[in-house]
């Protein structure tokens, strides 16, 4: 357990404190422990604790659909080909389907174009008893229209808007408050940021390009927005410090190794899940006694 905790602290972005990126390790491993470890020992190693995580995620969804009290919003926010899809493929393998649901924000439609930018998450938001997964989320509207403020001509704002550092503060007050609500109201929020190195980005780009099977994964936006890493970096630097809370928070997985990506991602969850202690439901002496009578009635047909 003291493992745990204290990788579950180097990931966490504690509220109040800087996030840190450039002083993060998208390589790292899970701490000295498992750095002495030859890389075949390791990918044995993190595909077993997977395998251990995923199981007891499928013990916890059926808790967490029983009890139907919380809901589990999990958030994914990276940069291009970091292993946002493979990472909620694997994690959610052993789930039952109808307890889970993944949403996926793209461009806005005229739609949602016509409401503020918190309303498309509201209605995509997962019932009680239910684990919901946005691959990618609102966190777009303060991190790629932050990189691309031309973006928020087609957002309908007031003509008195001014787009300045308060109108991002603002933003950032308006998720914080948004997330806040729905942790009071059962849905316990998860955020991951899976920090990808700039040289591992290029060499998944580089087996995209060179492998037939893998083009259609890839897009020419994506190298014109790896022409913005570094306006990327400073602004996730930013939006991460600015709404990690203690209901809320946002954990940095280093995402260079997928192996340690998706079972540190797993391993998080399931700690979440735990920490909110459910239990099955009682039943009363109504449905006590109908139980009884169906017990003893099945046993006579023998």
């Amino acid at each position: 357990m003291a493992l745990a905790d204290d990788i579950l602290s180097t990931l966490i972005v504690k509220p109040g404190t800087a996030a840190d990126l450039a002083g993060r390790d998208p390589a790292w491993k899970g701490g000295s422990h498992f750095e002495d470890m030859a890389t075949e020992e390791l990918q044995t190693f993190a595909k077993e604790r997977l395998q251990q995580f995923v199981d007891d995620l499928c013990d916890a969804q059926e808790l967490l659909w029983a009890s139907d009290t919380y809901s589990l919003l999990l958030i994914f926010q990276a940069l291009d080909a970091a292993g946002k899809d493979g990472t909620i493929k694997h994690i959610m393998s052993g789930v039952n389907p109808q307890g889970c649901q993944v949403f996926s924000f793209k461009q806005p439609s005229a739609l949602e174009l016509d409401h503020d930018f918190l309303w498309r998450a509201s209605i995509a938001l997962p019932e009680r008893g239910r684990i919901g997964i946005f691959n990618r989320s609102y966190y777009e509207d303060v991190v790629v229209v932050q990189v691309h403020p031309e973006f928020l001509r087609n957002q309908k704002l007031p003509p008195a808007t001014v787009v300045d550092g308060r109108f991002w503060q603002e933003r950032y007050e308006d998720i914080n408050a948004f997330e806040r609500h729905l942790d009071r109201n059962g849905t316990k929020v998860v955020k991951f940021f899976l920090n990808v190195s700039k040289e591992e980005q290029r060499q998944r780009f580089l087996r995209r390009v060179e492998n037939a099977d893998k083009y259609w994964k890839f897009s020419p936006t994506d190298l014109k927005e790896r022409g913005h890493w570094d306006e990327y970096q400073r602004t996730f630097e930013d939006v991460l410090t600015n709404t990690s809370t203690g209901q809320a928070p946002w954990y940095v997985i280093p995402a260079d190794h997928k192996y340690v990506m998706r079972t540190l991602v797993a391993g998080v969850v399931v700690r979440v899940i735990r920490s909110l202690d459910l239990s099955y439901p009682t039943v009363g002496p109504e449905r006590l006694e109908a139980v009884e009578k169906a017990r003893a009635e099945l046993r006579a047909e023998v």
